[in-house]
């Protein structure tokens, strides 16, 4: 037996000299840049789309063999997708023996990818299918390429993406991404993700879209047999510290999604600029939420979402408008609409998914002076697309606004939402409905009540509870 092992060994270490001796050779006796137009044109048929190679290539052992190409270039339809100051190609050593390339790592330095969706939905990358199936076999005689990647990183990259139908714009800088342990199991299957496993790391240092902007941007992804775990996912968002998770199980028919996301002391003014151009308040806020949903389509998923969403703060200054003084001579104040009040409440989780119909305007121009918010709560309950208040209310100095009913995300509806100014005893003194869909709501005038308004003042008794419930 110890002879059988000293043979094995023998052998083994006669292989690994006999790789070592090849490697050498080769970078000591080959010119590897007369494979240059070889290696193009198998890249450029590999991904359907024009490769070339600006620069020398070289040939490297550590820390593994790999051949480095300068100025690679990614060309489709007469445009760049994307290119790289410098590739690396980790290359098999024992394949050689046999004439075969094969791949299995691919790296690239100061990457740029250019991603554009034109009007017609079509991608830059995409190739028409007359020109897809073209061969360049004539190009690639004698030495054989093949791809058994294993590892694949991109370091301080910048990624670009524009929609030309929809004028959206995307852009990430200096990020990296490495991606190991990239194995595909099983056959062929409509769906490859299914077949496919890997460990992914994912940082930037800026993401931006339009006016979002997020910074220290960390994902953890893992994927195995159709299962994707975004876990953790971590961030710098309008000035607080974000951190969630998200799983996609896309192995069954339909697909199922699990997210949970927290922001911790944001900043409500760096958010409201989505929604007004200037100040309207200060302060640092608290959101968190739990949601899970499945479907197929924008739509499907939107009805089927379950989960929670929270929004807290305390001590926020609303600037423009002094609520106090206002409440005060709502009996004169015709003008006046409430339901801007509830603008902050949805400004938190719904806001620019429920705006976009209605003006909520009069509350940022103001008219003058400034509110003390002592406390916010906004506690929803989604259950299968339509969000239901839970506890929605918040307290000024010398008021307490107070918000029942419910959001229809599936339907794009409002749903008898109705705001209401309390008392100290949870009775109601004015209130202001609003209903129908998004896009087109009715607001109804604002209604002040008497003090014997009788049970539906019972309604808003949840503004008189404890900061732990909601309003004090």
């Amino acid at each position: 037996m110890a002879d059988k092992r000293k043979i094995a060994l023998v052998a083994a270490g006669g292989l690994v000299a006999l790789l070592i001796l090849v490697a050498v050779a080769l970078v000591l006796f080959v010119d590897v840049n007369a494979h240059k137009p070889r290696l193009e044109a198998a890249a450029s048929d590999a991904l359907g789309m024009e490769v070339r190679i600006g620069g020398r290539l070289g040939i490297g052992l550590f820390p593994s063999f790999h051949v480095t190409l300068e100025d690679v270039r990614i060309r489709n339809r007469g445009a760049d997708v994307a290119s790289a100051k410098t590739t690396i190609l980790g290359i098999g050593l024992l394949p050689l023996l046999h004439h075969e390339v094969r791949i299995v790592k691919i790296g690239m330095k100061l990457p740029r990818i250019s991603i554009e969706q034109d009007r017609d939905g079509k991608f830059n990358f995409e190739t028409p299918g007359e020109e897809a199936g073209k061969k360049t076999s004539g190009e690639v005689k004698g030495t054989r390429f093949s791809l058994d990647v294993k590892h694949i990183f991109l370091s301080d990259g910048a990624l670009f993406y524009a929609d030309k139908k929809t004028g959206e714009d995307l852009e990430a800088g200096d990020f990296n991404l490495d991606v190991s342990r990239l194995r595909f199991t099983g056959g062929k299957t409509p769906d490859p993700l299914k077949n496919l496993s890997f460990l992914a790391e994912f940082s930037c240092k800026e993401f931006r879209k339009g006016t979002l902007a997020v910074s220290n941007l960390k994902i953890r992804i893992e994927g195995k047999d159709g299962i994707l775990d975004l876990n953790p996912m971590t961030m710098r968002l309008f000035g607080g510290e974000g951190s969630g998770s998200l799983r996609a199980d896309l192995s069954g028919s339909v697909p199922h999604y699990h997210v949970r996301y927290s922001l911790s002391r944001f900043r409500i003014e760096e958010f409201l600029k989505a929604l007004s151009p200037k100040k309207v308040a200060e302060g640092s806020m608290d959101f968190s939420s739990s949601l899970s949903t499945q479907g197929k389509t924008a739509s499907e998923m939107k009805r089927n979402a379950n989960g929670e969403f929270s929004l807290r703060g305390e001590n926020l200054t609303l600037d423009g408008i002094d609520l106090d003084r206002t409440f005060s001579r709502y009996e004169a104040s015709q003008s006046f609409n409430l339901v801007d009040v509830g603008a902050f409440f949805f400004a938190g989780p719904f806001g620019p998914l429920i705006t976009k119909g209605y003006n909520f305007g009069s509350l940022f121009v103001g008219s003058g002076g400034s509110s003390r918010i002592r406390v916010l709560v906004s506690d929803w309950k989604v259950e299968r697309g339509i969000a239901r208040a839970k506890d929605v209310a918040m307290a000024t100095n010398e008021n307490r606004i107070a918000l029942v009913g419910s959001l229809d995300f599936a339907n794009e509806r409002f749903n008898d939402v109705t705001v209401a100014v309390v008392d100290g005893k949870g009775c109601a003194k004015v209130r202001q409905k609003i209903r129908g869909p998004f896009r087109k709501p009715e607001v109804d005038k604002v209604s002040v009540l008497q003090s014997a308004a009788g049970p539906l003042l019972n309604l808003f008794k949840q503004a008189n509870q404890d900061p732990d419930g909601g309003i004090p």
